[in-house]
């Protein structure tokens, strides 16, 4: 069959891009040609761009705006393509979208017949969460009126268990939701949130990440400029003095040195040199050498745990609590959570984890998820 897969923008978020490389290589594994639809942020259209420049311009200098700045749209082009020069590789090599990119639903709708596609995925990551999709109806398939097309939810999220659609986002989407042939979320809250909204009873899968297990990743990591490094991996997304303080309780009690695999300012107020991400293979070797890991992102969770590191996730309220705790209680980890450094102490930080049950239950959820694509490609 020949598959898109519709996820969030790909950019330097090493958990948006790693999952869609993937569900796409689960789906090329099993026979299946497949290829990204490239749905990115929308822009306006150029001949509007003249428009915006002259009411910049009369901000600036007849209201006295100084801090206009006439031509945003090219200074942030010129700054992204330095930011992702590393990590654009990675999406470029292993992910290769072969869809011109779509800045619009129009353009959607318009062109992606061409492609013909027997089936669509949406997923995963947080695709149905409005506030991070540029339109939340194309992640229901609004744009696609054939019926002889697959529409199928691959772990999908709303990342949240506040409800975040507006009542005819509610209404709209659940009737689209309705044509597909096989729908799934990655959270159990999920599951509770179709039923409720949207009238559908959905699968619980795990993230396409962990249907793939360490020995793939290793794979992707180039041993030539990936130097090995040991100690306590940091991969905090939203810094915080709080969080510094459990770095640093964990650093002293594990007599461990600290070592960051992003990139530790996003700050416009520093040089663009330090806004730049480091490479997607350096962010993977950091889980297969790390000796333990704290982090508060939640695709930095789901690799400690594939690749058997000890490890506490700082509960990220801003990007979604739900995320956290449906995947430790999945696999009984509730106890890796924190939310400040107070709860850290050295019997806390010197438990062992049992592994040994984590990855019998990993076997069991891999074995359901990938009988729910294979069915749901049938």
């Amino acid at each position: 069959m020949k598959i898109g897969i519709l996820t969030l923008p790909l950019h330097t978020n090493y958990g948006g891009n790693i999952q869609a490389y993937a569900l796409m290589t689960v789906l090329k594994r099993a026979g299946h040609e497949v290829c990204l639809i490239d749905r990115q942020l929308n822009r306006p259209p150029k001949w509007k761009m003249p428009v915006f420049f002259l009411k910049r311009f009369v901000l600036k200098y007849l209201f006295g705006k100084k801090e206009t700045e006439i031509f945003l749209e090219a200074r942030r082009n010129r700054e992204d393509k330095v930011i992702r020069e590393k990590t654009q590789p990675f999406i470029e090599k292993y992910i290769s979208p072969q869809t011109t990119p779509f800045y619009s639903s129009s353009s959607l709708k318009n062109k992606i017949g061409s492609y013909n596609f027997d089936a669509i995925i949406v997923g995963s990551d947080q695709v149905w969460r409005p506030a991070y999709t540029p339109n939340i109806s194309d992640y229901f398939l609004s744009f696609w009126n054939a019926d002889n097309v697959r529409r199928i939810s691959y772990a999908a999220s709303f990342g949240t268990d506040n409800w975040e659609f507006s009542e005819l986002e509610t209404e709209t989407c659940q009737q689209y939701l309705k044509k597909f042939n096989a729908v799934s979320v990655r959270e159990d809250i999920g599951v509770d949130m179709c039923k409720k909204y949207f009238s559908i009873t959905p699968s619980h899968v795990l993230d396409p990440t962990m249907l793939l297990g360490p020995e793939d990743y290793i794979t992707v990591i180039d041993p030539d400029k990936t130097h090995i490094k040991k100690g306590i991996l940091v991969y905090v997304l939203d810094q915080s003095l709080d969080k510094t303080k459990a770095i640093d309780f964990l650093s002293n009690t594990l007599k461990l040195d600290v070592f960051h695999t992003n990139s530790k300012v996003e700050s416009l107020n520093v040089e663009l040199k330090d806004r730049i991400a480091p490479p997607m293979d350096g962010w993977l070797a950091g889980f297969r050498d790390a000796d333990f890991v704290i982090t508060d992102s939640f695709h930095a969770c789901v690799f400690s745990i594939l690749f058997n590191k000890p490890f506490f996730v700082y509960g990220n309220e801003g990007r979604g609590m739900v995320r956290f705790h449906s995947l430790l209680k999945m696999f009984g980890l509730e106890n890796r959570l924190i939310s400040s450094s107070n709860p850290l102490d050295y019997e806390r930080v010197m438990e062992n984890i049992n592994w040994k049950n984590v990855e019998v239950i990993l076997k069991e959820k891999r074995m359901l998820s990938n009988k729910f694509l294979n069915d749901s490609l049938t």
